[in-house]
Formats: structure tokens, sequence, C-alpha cells
């Protein structure tokens, strides 16, 4: 190889290392300027980390540092009142008493065993502790108080904290007596950890009135496994961000009723104890006391004298029943009775009875045995508003119930308004009435009726079935056609239904309202049997809430009204907190005419109400059911008053009491006497005011 080539061949060799060498000095650089700009990065992402801790979590850390060192122990807040309608008459109260608290000074939980010191016998010392204490407390009792022995104390200090954590004060007894009071208070210092504790008790009217309706009290630890509302607040317990709205576990609590409904405004807010606790959360000082603020009261719109009135009557019928043939027949099976009275323009319930009913005083503790339960827990549910069974055994129907012919005012009102006839046209009752293929069902009046030429009105004042059927049902099948299946009269048959309260919630200011059971919209049957059993009162069960409700439209001539049970709340210094004015739901369009055609037709012969001194409007109802293999004969009755300027509306449920016009019309016709004497269906009290 000549020189040249060498040269050139050198030349490029170095050439290579050069451009090799410029290529690592510009990795090396970017490798560098990467590492920086990382360096740079998680430096400020540290720097904003630390901005954030000390500008915008600072107070909460402290918090939770300050939670380390301290413990919330809730103090109990007095709750409010329950009034019924005249502000003077207390359905629920609270009552002071004085309970024996432990705080354990040391911990005697099995855990500690290996960290004691040789020779260090803590047990032995909780148990001299419980048997001094329950000696005590058995002494000094009352005689037909509660008798403790040591184990049971020792049960309820819980020194392996299965319920309370260290810190927390353990409930030893309740209600103390004088005594008692006197000499623990005198001698604390020979019980340490022992303190006196003001607590409230739950009271109920003991003429017990509306007691379904008022509710009862339940320990916090079992109602929050059954009531969503208290789920949720466990969830939500936090004793540093919200100690005044913590629920301790022993807490009595609203579990039914109005005691439920209105669990916050009553319950007030806790006070709570802030104590000082070492790493084993045992107390080591109080640093601070907050006390609670008392719960609100609530003024019900229940009138007591009318309330015990309603549900004697109910009492009184059901035995009158139970020994006075009616048509031939006894009926010994009728054991349960449901009324409501509200009043039209206010919405405002003055009586609701579910009956046969309890002593809700067996809850005043939180809970009660399970021999009482056994007894009560038939009575306990409020067949207004529910479906309750009546608690006998066997097939029996429950507290709603099909309407029977009380659904026939709404009926032809839904008859004229589709134009299916006109106010003036007449119908020839047969006593029959045909329909299905080849005319193969057959509908009757009751105890086979023929009526002949009927009005709109006088179908419904005799309760005409075979109008309903030929005159509404039928026609509004044949109105409307099939769509997908589905017939469109069921759909308009159930816009009318719920327009006027039935198959929808009251709204009334109870929880666990019911919305009825829409039979017509069962497909087991045809949509043409459905109509035709739907128009005189046999596809649907409702409740006599819903019954009552229903009632106040026909009354309003359009206003579906929302029942209240509370007409305002007031704070412990008598302040307003809330008042409840009526509020109408929804509004039916119908024109004059169709009222007063209706209206003027709710005028069946009612004996009971014999001498009765206003004009009044009415439809009774006997509900047919087939409950087991047995057909069983449902007591319905609803009425209002007076018939021009109405006041009072009020529906009745007799289960299994046959007609409604013996059944529940004299229910009725006493309620309506009670109303009058009270604030007057005329406006002016009958009751001389010297009685009152």
């Amino acid at each position: 190889m000549d020189r040249g080539s060498l040269d050139k061949k050198f030349s490029f060799k170095k050439k290579n290392v050069e451009e090799n060498e410029e290529s690592r000095k510009k990795r090396t650089v970017l490798r560098t300027n990467l590492l920086f700009f990382s360096a740079f990065v998680l430096f400020a992402l540290i720097i904003t980390k630390l901005a954030v801790l000390q500008f915008v979590q600072s107070e909460e850390l402290k918090g939770q540092q300050q939670s380390v060192n301290t413990k919330n122990v809730p103090l109990a807040p007095s709750r409010g009142t329950i009034y019924d309608s005249t502000g003077t008459v207390k359905l629920a109260y609270s009552t002071s008493v004085q309970s024996l608290y432990v705080t354990l000074s040391k911990d005697y939980s099995k855990r500690t065993e290996k960290d004691r010191k040789p020779g260090e016998k803590l047990l032995p010392e909780l148990n001299a502790f419980a048997a001094k204490l329950a000696a005590k407390l058995n002494e000094l009792g009352r005689t037909e108080g509660e008798q403790l022995n040591a184990e049971e104390i020792k049960k309820r200090l819980d020194p392996d904290y299965n319920q309370y954590r260290g810190f927390t004060p353990r409930l030893v007894k309740s209600d103390l007596s004088r005594e008692e009071i006197a000499y623990f208070l005198e001698h604390r210092t020979e019980f340490p950890g022992v303190e006196i504790v003001e607590e409230s008790v739950r009271h109920y009217d003991p003429d017990r009135v509306a007691v379904q309706t008022i509710g009862y009290m339940y320990k916090f630890k079992g109602a929050r496994t059954n009531r969503p509302k208290y789920k949720e607040l466990y969830k939500a317990n936090s004793e540093v961000l919200r100690p005044a709205q913590v629920y301790s576990e022993n807490e009595t609590v609203g579990y039914d009723g109005l005691e439920l409904q209105y669990q916050d405004e009553l319950r007030g807010k806790n006070g709570y104890k802030t104590v000082e606790v070492n790493p084993r959360s045992m107390p080591e000082g109080i640093e601070s006391i907050t006390p609670p603020e008392k719960g609100h009261h609530l003024y019900s719109t229940i009138n007591k004298e009318i309330q015990q009135k309603t549900e004697q009557a109910i009492m009184d019928q059901l035995r009158w029943l139970h020994t006075h043939a009616v048509s031939g027949k006894l009926h010994q099976d009728a054991t349960t009775g449901f009324a409501v009275a509200m009043e039209v323009e206010t919405g405002n319930i003055v009586a609701m009875a579910s009956m046969p009913d309890y002593d809700s005083n067996v809850w005043k503790s939180g809970s009660t045995s399970p021999s009482v339960y056994d007894e009560i827990q038939h009575k306990m549910g409020n067949g207004t508003i529910k479906s309750v069974p009546s608690g006998k055994a066997g097939p029996h129907p429950e507290s709603s119930v099909l309407l029977g012919s009380t659904i026939k005012p709404l009926t032809v009102l839904i008859g004229l308004k589709e134009n299916l006839f006109s106010p003036g046209q007449t119908y020839l009752d047969t006593g029959s009435a045909y329909y299905g293929k080849n005319r193969s069902s057959r509908v009757g009046n009751s105890s086979g009726h023929v009526y002949g030429s009927l009005t709109p009105s006088r179908a419904i004042e005799v309760s005409s079935n075979t109008f309903m059927v030929d005159m509404i049902g039928k026609p509004l099948y044949g109105k409307y056609g099939s769509n997908a299946g589905v017939h469109q009269g069921i759909d308009v048959w159930d816009k009318y239904m719920k327009e006027f309260g039935l198959g929808v919630p009251t709204e009334v200011d109870l929880p666990g309202e019911w919305a009825g059971r829409l039979e017509y919209t069962s497909k087991h049957e045809s949509a043409l049997t459905r109509l035709v059993q739907a128009s005189f009162g046999q596809q649907g069960k409702y409740t006599a809430m819903q019954l009552a409700q229903y009632t106040t439209v026909l009354a309003t001539k359009g206003k579906r009204m929302q029942p209240h049970l509370v007409s305002k709340i007031v704070d412990d210094q008598g302040n307003l907190v809330r008042e409840f004015k009526p509020q109408v739901l929804n509004e039916v369009a119908f024109s004059d005419t169709y009222w007063n055609t209706v209206i003027r037709g709710m005028a069946t012969d009612v004996k009971a109400f014999n001498g009765f001194p206003y004009d009044y409007a009415r439809k009774t109802g006997t509900s047919q059911q087939v409950v087991g293999r047995t057909v069983k004969d449902n007591g319905v009755f609803i009425a209002f008053a007076p018939r021009q300027n109405p006041k009072l509306a009020v529906a009745v449920i007799i289960p299994e009491g046959g007609f409604g016009a013996t059944s529940a019309g004299p229910v009725a016709r006493k309620i309506f006497d009670a109303y009058d004497e009270v604030y007057g269906l005329d406006g002016t009290p009958k009751k001389p005011l010297a009685a009152k």
C-alpha cells in the first residue's frame, strides 16, 4: 500500500475518533442536564408539599395531633318535648335522672398481662372494686329497684374494651336514689373514677295517645343496624371534627314515628368533655367541658281529646261487632281498626288511630324484655300509613284494604272527564253487568239489588256496581288501544288514581309510609278485567291516610293537601324555629259541574249519622277480598263535613267488619262529634269553655 493510501486511512480513523468523542460529550451533557432537571422537579414537589402542609393542612394536622393527646367524651343533651295541638299536653317528654358512671383509672384488660410488674395483680383489685360498689348500691338503692352483683358490675365496666375505649365512662346504674347520690358524692375519693351524671329518661302520656304516631326510643347501638339514618350517622361519627353530633352506643334515639322523623330537632347537640389521655388511651385529666344544647320542642297537630275519642270509638265498635249480628252475622274476627281525621283547609291531622295499641312507656329505657316485646309486637306498627297484620293466627286482611265502593266518586269523575257520559245521562241498572269473551263474566250489585234508571249522582248514592262497569270500566277499555301489549286505559286509570293520592305516598311527616298495592297493574289478568274490577274498588289496596287525603281532594274540589302532624318547632326558650304552612301537592282540574255531580251523589243512607246537625258528604264501602280460601268483608267509610265549606275529612277502615255503613260509619260519626265539640265544624266549639 503506498504512502498516500495510508495517510488517507489514518485521516479517516482520526476523524471517526473525533466524531465519537464529540458524540460522547453530547450524551454526557444531556444526561447531566436530565439529572439536574429531575433534581429540580423533585425539590419543587417537596417544596410544594411543604407549602400545602404549612398553609393548607396545618389546622387539620394540629387537630389530629391534638386528638392523639386528647379525646372528646360526649355529654348527652336533654331531648325536646312533643306537645299535643293545645300546647298544654305532653305526649312525649324527658325527665332528669342521676346515673352512676365509672371511668377506669387503670388498664385491667388481658392484653396488659405481659406488661405488668412481677407481683402486680390488677384483676383482684378490679374484683374488690366491683364487690364494694355492688354492696353500696344494693344497700342504698330503692327496694323495688335493680339489684346488682359484682359480676354484673364487672361486665358493665367492660375491662377488655368490648364496648368502650379506655377513656370512655361506663354506665353502671341509672335513676339513682337520693341516698345513692348523696353517698357517692360524699365518698368519691373511696371509689376512683366514679362520677354522678345527670341524664334524661323518655316518658309518654300514660293515657296512650297516638302511640304509633309518636313513636318510641331505642339504643343507638341497635338502631344503627336497622335504620338507614343511624347507619349513616354511625359511619360519620368523628370525635375530632364534629363532637357535638357524635352518637354514643348507649344513647337512646328515636326509632319510629315522630321521634324518628324529627330526631335531629328533638335531640339537641352533645356537650363533651375534652379528656387528656396517655398512649394506652387511659384518662389523665379533664382539659375542658362544653355543655350540651337542649333539643327543640314539637307542637303536634294531634288533639288529645279528639284522639282519645277516636281510639275509644274504634274499640267500642269492635266489641259491638262481636256481640251484635249484622244481617244475621256476628263479626268476631274484626279485631283491628284504623282511622284518620284530617282538616280540609290545612292538612293538619287531628287524630290518627291504629287500634289496638300499647303502652309505649315500656321503651323508656331504650329497650324492653323479650316477653313484653312478644306481647306488643303486633300492635306497634302504624296501620294508618303502613300495611300491618292483625296479629292473629291464620289468614286475615291487613290494615290496607281494597276500597270497595268508596272509589265510586272518583270512578264517576273519571267517566265524566273522559266524556264517557254526561252528568244528566241515565243508565238502566238491571242488577247485572257482563264483560269478557262472549259476555262470560258477570258483576252484580250488593245483595242482588236492581236499581232501574240511574243518573251518575244516583249511581254513587245507591252504590251501583253495574253502572261503574258498563259506563266506565268497559268504555275506558274500549277508548284506549294497546301499545306493544300495554293497554293505555290502565295508564289513564293509574294517572287519575295518583292525582287523588291513591298509589303514591301522601308525604305525611312520618317515616316508612306505604304507597299502596296497585293490583290493576298486574299482568295476571286481562286489561279489560282489571279496569272492570277497578271501577268498583277491587283492584287496589290503600291505607287510611291515603283515603283521608283522597277525601280532602273531593272536599276541596281538586287540591291534594299534604298531611301534617307537626304545626311548629320551637327552641327551649320558646323562639320559633320552624312553622309548617298548608301545602298543596298537586291540583286536579275538573269542571264545577262534574264536582257537584259527584258530591251530590255522596249521600248514602248511614243510620249512625241520624240526628247529625250538618249536611255532610259520605261514601260507604264493603271491600271483598279472598284471604286464604275465605272471602272477607272489610268495612270502609269516607266523609267530609259540612258539605258546603268543609272543615274535616275522615276515613275509617275496619278489616273483617262487614258493611262499611254499620262497622266503620259509627266510628266516623263519633270523630265528627268530637271535632265539633273541640273546634266546631261551623267554626264554633260546642263544648262549654268551663269544661275544657
